[in-house]
C-alpha cells in the first residue's frame, strides 16, 4: 500500500494530519496534499457520455427517463412536468406499453393488429384499416392527416386490382 492510499485510509477514519504525519513518518504537508486532492476528487462529477447520432440521443433520454421513474417509484415526491412532456411522462408513470399495445390501436376493445389478421388482409388493406381506426385517436397526430394516409392506400389497392 502507498503511502498516499495509507493517509487516506486514516484521513477516512478520521485521524487529525498531524498525527497521521508522526504515526507514518511523513512530512505534514504530504498529508494535506493528499487530502486536498482527496477532497477535489469527491467533488469531481462523473463524466457523461456524449451522445451524436439520433439513435444514441433516444437511447439516452429513455436511460433518463427510467432514472426519473426510478426515482419517483423510491420516494414520494412533488412531480414538476413541463406542458409539451405531459402525455410522455404520464405514459411512462401509467407504465402504458406503447410499443406492443399503443392504446391508439385498442381503441373500441379490438386491437386493429387483431382485426387485419383475423380478416387477412393485405399491406395496403391493413393499412387503410389502420389509419382510419386511429384518425383523431392517436396523441399530437392530425386526424386528417391519418385519412389522407388511408386514402393514399386505398387508392393504391384499387389500381392494383384494375391491372390485376
Amino acid at each position: 500500500m502507498t503511502k498516499s492510499a495509507k493517509i487516506r485510509r486514516l484521513l477516512n477514519l478520521k485521524v487529525k494530519p498531524k498525527e497521521i504525519a508522526e504515526k507514518l513518518k511523513v512530512k505534514p504537508n504530504l498529508v494535506y496534499q493528499v487530502a486536498w486532492h482527496a477532497k477535489k476528487a469527491k467533488k469531481k462529477k462523473p463524466l457523461k457520455a456524449t451522445f451524436k447520432s439520433p439513435r444514441s440521443k433516444l437511447i439516452q433520454a429513455v436511460f433518463q427517463a427510467n432514472r426519473e421513474v426510478e426515482a419517483i417509484k423510491s420516494k414520494p415526491t412533488k412531480l414538476i412536468i413541463q406542458p409539451q412532456y405531459k402525455d410522455a411522462a404520464l405514459k411512462l408513470i401509467k407504465g402504458i406499453d406503447v410499443v406492443n399495445n399503443p392504446p391508439h390501436y385498442t381503441d373500441g376493445g379490438v386491437e386493429t393488429l387483431d382485426f387485419i389478421e383475423a380478416k387477412d388482409l393485405n399491406y395496403r388493406l391493413g393499412n387503410v384499416v389502420k389509419y382510419v381506426s386511429r384518425a383523431g385517436k392517436k396523441i399530437n397526430s392530425d386526424p386528417v392527416q391519418d385519412l389522407e394516409k388511408a386514402a393514399f392506400y386505398l387508392q393504391r389497392e384499387i389500381e392494383a386490382r384494375k391491372q390485376a
